[in-house]
């Protein structure tokens, strides 16, 4: 799929992994829409980006929110690509320091945010992508967000890997359900990235994560999570696929 002149979403867009893959998809010519929350700077980032770039507020697990947020990529010519990297964790144990069972809306939460968002925006990206004429053979392409925590889930992301485990469940799932409509579907699951986020970690404690990676021992670069996301939308025969990219890290238990 050339992006050249072609409609695409991203979600969490205004910041970390979404605004990178917005950036990368820019210069490869596409138009973007930022889907984000309200209370994001994605006014401010559509702005930054130019005339190829529009922002629409949405709160991914609201169903009617970002059903209205892709119209407005749809709108643009019609919605052929949709990177969801919309997602966040919340840590929390099995057991409490009491003993005691672990809170259940710590675990829901994480679960609706990921899990569930990450089907909307399969559910809803698929239905605008279905109803546009083939180009080249597809329709559109999907990508979604994973993390290795999917596979090495450390001590207190018990919410987080399973919501990202589900995710790397859904994919070739997903990739056969909407064959039939030429819809294509990956997933990306990062390892540490250098986002906003780590950007507050000390430094003796980022010099800590960037060691336990093997090659190249470095946290890893939003750019280059927004380089193989572009890679795997205008790859039009990778299909079904989760691609870890991690520098080979296997993470510890803790």
């Amino acid at each position: 799929m050339e992006l050249k002149g072609l409609s695409t979403a991203v979600t969490g867009g205004a910041s970390g992994l979404g605004l990178a893959t917005a950036r990368r998809i820019i210069d490869a010519g596409g138009n973007v829409t930022i889907i984000d929350l309200p209370t994001s700077d994605g006014v401010a980032v559509a702005e930054e980006l130019g005339a190829a770039a529009s922002f629409a507020p949405a709160d991914i697990t609201d169903q009617e929110q970002f059903a209205a947020a892709l119209d407005v990529a749809d709108e643009r010519g019609g919605l052929r690509a949709l990177v969801h990297c919309a997602g966040a964790g919340r840590r929390m144990r099995i057991l409490d320091k009491d003993g005691k069972a672990g809170s259940l809306d710590d675990f829901e939460f994480v679960i609706k945010l990921n899990l569930i968002g990450s089907f909307n925006a399969l559910s809803l990206g698929a239905e605008r992508m279905a109803r546009l004429d083939a180009l080249d053979g597809e329709r559109g392409a999907i990508v979604m967000t994973a993390s290795v925590a999917a596979f090495e889930g450390q001590i207190g992301q018990i919410n987080y890997s399973a919501s990202k485990a589900g995710i790397v469940g859904m994919t070739v799932v997903a990739a056969r359900d909407l064959a039939s409509k030429n819809i294509r579907v990956n997933t990306i699951a990062p390892g540490i990235m250098d986002t906003p986020l780590l950007a507050r970690l000390r430094d003796d404690v980022r010099a800590g994560l960037e060691a336990s990676v093997p090659n190249p021992s470095r946290l890893g670069n939003p750019a280059e999570f927004g380089q193989l996301a572009v890679s795997i939308l205008e790859n039009g025969y990778l299909n079904g696929e989760t691609i870890r990219l991690d520098g080979a890290i296997r993470m510890a238990p803790r």
